[in-house]
């Protein structure tokens, strides 16, 4: 006979099901092996003879207490649906009297068994089951161990044995008004130990054998759990030892004065579905899906808000990253979104300006920087209703103001900056570099460390070339500035217009403003571009003021 393969990986695997786990079906196979006392050694050996006699190795008769010849003890196969009780010689004996029986559950299993004898329809003999509801499930999850060595359950442990039995005792809070704080700044140890729980809903299944010997069927000592079964809320089916497959039979050896060796298979005979109840269930899960899409889009809304015909919306989500290489400690940063033009406008509610918190500085390297990672979000629209080459946008500004704090929480300027928002969409990282006026002499350097005075200037706006400025020059002549440190900017910018969806050759019929602002999408700034093109036009125009007299001088040379 072939030697038999076992498998020692006792380990639990992890399935998950959409079927409903009421279908499960396990066949188990249980067989004894071997004992390790039918051996017995002869008292007074022949003379001659070496050889042990064979009749040494049949077993001693022993009389069965239950009216089962022992053959019948030797082998047994049963198939087992989810949560079916099958009871065990000791629950058979022990719900039969009348007295032990304490709670309703008992009284129910006293009538089942009490049927079950009287018709003897009673299926199991060494095979049986603890279900979710038997005591044998809590005591089970409360003295599990993880080691080998003497474990004693902690806090935890216990509360987490019982919490997963309370599973339906979950009640809401009355009109859904917090009892207690949500972040708890200085909690208890007494706080801890409470809410330190997860409260994992779980029904759990044994699959157990009595492995007593002949006659002694229906102790306590002599059971053994085959497999453990745990099904949650999202069909997660958790089976310890896994199904044998085509693996060999897992084996038990059990302690005593008779140690016997028994092997056992756990396998899944769930039958399968049906064609056409697969195609049922297909229909009710499309179904279903269907009407959670129909949720959802109520929820959103059925038609997509569009912009008017020839504007442009520009979302922006931006985060102010850090600052770094300023002179002083505790910085924070105010910063605004100027709109250049009359065409640009945004909704009442946006705000276009923004305080970051007071962060103090950290060195890296040979900087000092300050991380805010402040967020913030802007919404503007241009409307283009101008279609002359002179009408070329321009794009909003970005203007910031870094500022620090004193012991005595008195500011200084710490610098000034500005940067154009991007004009294509997507995913930007801006470095803005920043100046300061400065006064010269120790006076102004020592007045701006002891009492926090400092030069600033009354329009931000002048950081740049200010909306308001209506002249060809702007000086700046005398204005003595110092170069700071520098701001980070995230931004994640997005566009929606009409003329994204209309064909290329419409859009060049209508020379809408996406269209010029799509050639110079290489160009740095928005800015940047249409100070070229007002040079360029300047030069021309210059050009062809100066062309009649170049042509009338002796040496005939135009000026281009």
């Amino acid at each position: 006979m072939a030697e038999t393969v076992w498998n020692t990986d006792t380990g639990e695997a992890v399935y998950r099901s959409r079927d409903p786990v009421r279908n499960l079906r396990l066949r188990v196979h249980l067989q004894r092996i071997t004992s390790s006392n039918f051996l017995h050694f002869q008292p007074a050996a022949q003379d001659g003879k070496d050889l042990i006699d064979l009749g040494t190795f049949r077993p001693h008769p022993t009389a069965s207490g239950c009216g089962h010849r022992p053959d019948e003890d030797e082998e047994e196969e049963l198939v087992i649906g989810w949560q079916e009780k099958l009871f065990s010689q000791f629950e058979v004996d022990l719900y039969q009297n009348e007295a032990a029986c304490q709670s309703p559950l008992d009284q129910q299993y006293r009538q089942d068994i009490l049927k079950l004898e009287g018709s003897g329809r009673r299926k199991n003999r060494r095979i049986f089951t603890y279900t979710d509801c038997d005591r044998f499930t809590n005591l089970e999850e409360h003295c599990r161990k993880m080691t080998t060595a003497r474990e004693v359950p902690s806090f935890l442990v216990e509360r987490m044995a019982n919490v997963r039995r309370r599973r339906q005792d979950r009640r809401g809070m009355e009109g859904g008004i917090l009892k207690s704080r949500i972040v708890n700044w200085e909690p208890s140890e007494d706080f801890i130990k409470s809410q330190h729980v997860i409260n994992t809903p779980l029904q759990t299944m044994y699959i157990m054998a009595d492995l007593g010997p002949y006659g002694k069927l229906g102790y306590k000592n002599y059971e053994h759990v085959l497999c453990t079964l745990k099904v949650d809320s999202n069909g997660v089916i958790t089976v310890k030892p896994d199904f044998t497959g085509l693996k060999g039979p897992y084996r038990i050896e059990t302690e005593g004065e008779k140690q016997e060796l028994w092997k056992y298979t756990v396998d899944n005979v769930s039958p399968l579905a049906q064609p056409e109840e697969e195609e049922r269930e297909q229909r009710v899960f499309k179904d279903l899906y269907g009407r959670h899409k129909e949720y959802l889009s109520s929820l959103v809304g059925t038609e997509f808000e569009m912009t008017v015909p020839g504007a442009l919306r520009l979302f922006v989500n931006g985060e102010v990253v850090s600052a770094q290489g300023y002179e002083y400690h505790n910085l924070y940063v105010h910063f605004f979104v100027e709109l250049p033009t009359a065409n640009w406008s945004s909704p009442a509610a946006q705000q276009l300006s923004g305080i970051t918190q007071t962060c103090a500085t950290k060195s890296q390297g040979m900087d000092k920087v300050a991380y805010f990672s402040y967020p913030f979000s802007l919404e503007a629209s241009f409307l283009h209703e101008d279609e002359s080459a002179e009408a070329l946008p321009t794009w909003p500004v970005l203007y910031c103001e870094v500022l620090s704090l004193d012991f005595w929480q008195r500011y200084r300027v710490e610098g000034y900056g500005a940067v154009v928002l991007p004009a294509t969409p997507g995913s930007h990282t801006l470095t803005v570099p920043t100046w300061r006026p400065m006064e010269l002499g120790t006076v102004a350097e020592l007045r701006r460390f002891f009492i926090g005075g400092s030069l600033e200037l009354e329009d931000l706006s002048y950081v740049r070339v200010p909306g308001t400025f209506k002249g060809e020059r702007l000086s700046r002549f005398g204005l003595r500035t110092e170069t700071t440190g520098s701001v980070t900017f995230r931004l994640h910018c997005l566009q929606q217009s009409r003329a994204f969806m209309e064909s290329s050759a419409l859009r060049r019929r209508m020379r809408s403003v996406l269209d010029r602002l799509g050639g110079f999408s290489q160009q740095s700034s928005i800015h940047n571009v249409l100070e070229a093109f007002r040079r360029a036009r300047r030069r021309m125009q210059e050009a062809r003021e100066s062309l009649p007299q170049d042509l009338g001088s002796p040496s005939g040379t135009m000026v281009s």
